[in-house]
Formats: structure tokens, C-alpha cells, sequence
């Protein structure tokens, strides 16, 4: 499926949950991988603010990409971030969703307020 690159440049990014091992398989415990680097991979939630609107989402990345630092409720910024709509069937049910993907996941400062400019 195609993937679409998020424009994160306007947004106020605040990491709501600690990065934990993703797992492939929740009954055995196996840790999902990258398909390509094999690297295993790790999942955070974010709210994503941008225009007065906000979302809680849940993105990927790879372990490398998670840096030190990361606090609860402070900003982060996620370069490379992209989004790939999928769709399951499970129990001979549809499910569909999107799932968010970055680079890394990096401490970042909260934006400066428009106008205080001094």
C-alpha cells in the first residue's frame, strides 16, 4: 500500500506512552522486526496537535531510532514520519486503520508562542 509523509513542521508532538518492545505475536511474546533491517521495533503513543485539533496515534520505530531522554507529557519530534493505510480481515471481519512509522523519535522544545516577540 502506499505510504504518505507527514508534514510535522506545524505540529506540537507530546510523548503520552514510553516506548515498549512492539510484539508480533502477543500469546508467544515474539518481538516484531523491520522487514528489511531486522531490527527489532518499538511503539509509542503521541498526541499530535496541529490547528486547535489534536489525536492520539501510535507510532513505530525502529529500537536504534529511540533516543535517551524521552519524558512523559514532553514534546518529541519524529522525523520521517509517514502514514500507510491498511486493511485486515479477522474473524470474517473487515478492519482497516492507518499506521504512523518514523525515523526516530527525538526530545524536542515546545514551539514559541506566536507573537512574543519582544
Amino acid at each position: 500500500m502506499r505510504t504518505i509523509r507527514v508534514e510535522t513542521s506545524a505540529a506540537t508532538i507530546l510523548l503520552t506512552e514510553a516506548p515498549e518492545p512492539k510484539l508480533r505475536d502477543r500469546q508467544s511474546g515474539e518481538r516484531a522486526t523491520d522487514a528489511v533491517s531486522g531490527e527489532p521495533l518499538m511503539t509509542l503513543g503521541v498526541v499530535y496537535i496541529e490547528e486547535g485539533e489534536s489525536s492520539l496515534i501510535k507510532v513505530t520505530v525502529a529500537e536504534g531510532g529511540v533516543s535517551e531522554g524521552l519524558t512523559l507529557g514532553a514534546p518529541v519530534a519524529l522525523p520521517g514520519l509517514i502514514a500507510r493505510p491498511w486493511e485486515s480481515v479477522f474473524n470474517g471481519q473487515q478492519r482497516h486503520g492507518i499506521a504512523f512509522r518514523a525515523a526516530a523519535v527525538t526530545p524536542a522544545a515546545f514551539p514559541a508562542a506566536m507573537g512574543d516577540a519582544a
